[in-house]
């Protein structure tokens, strides 16, 4: 078990690193997508609790499906296979499946297009690609506020797409890792305060919230280290994350952006909302390379330092139990 599990995790982070993610029609979290998409309008009513109530089933019908989907999957490969095989067979699928909750490619990716269109001086492209991944209002913002938006979504998608899924992961399995995905893709879709959605995504922003509170700060300390490994600033990474983590309006995303900035010893800025560390605002896309390979590292030392340690010490609690 200890083994299998590992195994899948390495498979899935290695995955990532070398293809990225599929198209779109073959994702998994796009199907999440476009079910959460139909379930919506559909949860939406002019009465408060019944649309909080339109809210929870969101989730939970999603979740209830995706979990019987893996079930039904886990079950036909026990059923078509035997002993060594259908382990060697659910080592594979499992890290298939677990690389479609993790994006550190994509991420990657969506980050080079905002800075090739800086690069093409068209800055106009640059703001389009970053509302791709940032829900912030990107249309007059200057350059130096668009790498800003870059920088804090990398910081941000590290716990979304990479240490969130891999920590729910170590502890419930693929069943974790894709109930995460759901209720991180239904934030992104309806987890607003605005009058449209405040209601119908009031859970699902509450299950972000509480899911994300052990992995953010996780991830905020790892980051730190793997500032040390990188020759960044390690000891303002530390310093800035425990006084600027707590200045953005989610109580988690504040802890690895401020870890990032201040290892990058820059400050970030989200006008009119919060500015996180000491250093220069003046942004280079050198600092984004410089997060793109923070990311990935603290990705991989997540794996080991934390997915690892809560695999072992779970699997052993399991074998005391039923010993």
């Amino acid at each position: 078990m200890i083994l299998e599990s590992i195994l899948i995790i390495g498979i899935a982070i290695f995955l990532d690193l070398l293809f990225g993610d599929p198209k779109n029609k073959y994702h998994p979290t796009a199907w999440i997508g476009r079910f959460i998409a139909i379930l919506t309008p559909i949860a939406k009513n002019q009465n408060t609790i019944i649309e909080k109530a339109g809210g929870i089933l969101i989730i939970t019908i999603t979740s209830i499906i995706v979990i019987s989907l893996l079930f039904i999957l886990n079950l036909g490969i026990s059923i078509i296979t035997f002993d060594v095989i259908s382990i060697v067979v659910s080592v594979i699928v499992g890290g298939l499946l677990l690389k479609t909750t993790i994006a550190i490619r994509g991420m990657e990716r969506h980050a080079k297009s905002v800075l090739e269109s800086l690069d093409e001086d068209n800055l106009e492209k640059a703001r389009t690609n970053l509302s791709m991944i940032v829900k912030r209002n990107t249309k007059n913002l200057d350059k130096n506020h668009v790498i800003s938006g870059v920088l804090e979504s990398i910081s941000e998608n590290t716990v979304d797409g990479i240490t969130g899924p891999l920590f729910y992961f170590s502890i419930f399995g693929l069943p974790g890792a894709f109930v995460y995905r759901v209720v991180n893709t239904a934030d992104s879709m309806i987890g607003y305060k605005t009058h449209l959605f405040k209601n119908v995504g009031w859970f699902t922003a509450t299950c972000d919230t509480v899911l994300n509170y052990i992995p953010s700060r996780l991830t905020g300390l790892v980051m730190i280290i793997s500032a040390a490994i990188l020759q960044n600033n390690w000891k303002e990474s530390y310093k800035i994350m425990i006084r600027d983590g707590k200045k953005t309006e989610s109580p988690n995303a504040g802890y690895p952006m401020a870890a990032l900035a201040g290892a990058l010893e820059t400050k970030f800025e989200k006008i009119n909302h919060y500015k996180l560390g000491d250093g220069e605002i003046v942004l280079t896309k050198e600092h984004v390379f410089s997060a793109i390979t923070m990311m990935k590292l603290t990705a991989i030392l997540f794996f080991g330092i934390v997915t690892i340690p809560i695999i072992t010490v779970l699997s052993f609690i399991g074998w005391w139990v039923n010993a």
